[in-house]
């Protein structure tokens, strides 16, 4: 009969544990509406020639789940980079964006999506003139939001070692810069 509830005691403590950290997030309790081209805490985030609208934080999904608006004015995109624990996932709402996932390259419009899983690298760039807009999901979010707010204070100005500044910043965040942006 001990033997039995020996056995019994590590499935109790589990639900406990579990119980606990259910009890303990930091989720909101309501919904909440974040206005158009509007950021969810009113802050601006401007990097490399683009506005990043926070519109669903990290803090609101207990690190789930992060969402931005990019808004870009000028063509081009990121260093092709992996992402060692998020799934990322872009939505073009205006102008026309490429996406290199692995071998593969999705040339992107209005209303188009691309998925770009875990440890696989990727990059985009818009290629359009003037304005382009994407939704960009990270999925958990990790430390992605603060990478972003970061990236919005090393780019205000030009440091002597931009290279190894943003490849440092990069691997902070769970990212690893793996080649130049896309040419197009």
């Amino acid at each position: 009969m001990k033997r039995r509830l020996f056995l019994q005691f590590p499935l109790l403590a589990s639900v406990v544990a579990a119980n606990a950290n259910i009890a303990s997030n930091e989720r909101p309790l309501k919904g909440f509406k974040v206005a158009a081209n509007k950021d969810r805490y009113q802050e601006d985030l401007l990097i490399m020639g683009g506005k990043f609208d926070l519109k669903v934080s990290s803090k609101d999904t207990d690190g789930d789940l992060l969402i931005y608006d990019t808004f870009r004015h000028e063509k081009g995109g990121p260093a092709t980079h992996l992402h060692h624990n998020q799934d990322e996932w872009f939505y073009v709402l205006k102008g026309e964006f490429i996406i290199k996932v692995g071998d593969e390259t999705f040339k992107l419009s209005p209303g188009d999506s691309a998925f770009a899983p875990r440890t696989i690298p990727h990059a985009f760039a818009m290629t359009s003139e003037g304005e382009g807009q994407m939704l960009v999901l990270f999925q958990p979010a990790g430390s992605m939001e603060d990478f972003f707010k970061k990236m919005g204070e090393v780019t205000k100005g030009i440091p002597e070692n931009m290279e190894k500044t943003m490849k440092e910043l990069f691997e902070t965040h769970g990212m690893k810069v793996v080649g130049p942006p896309l040419k197009f």
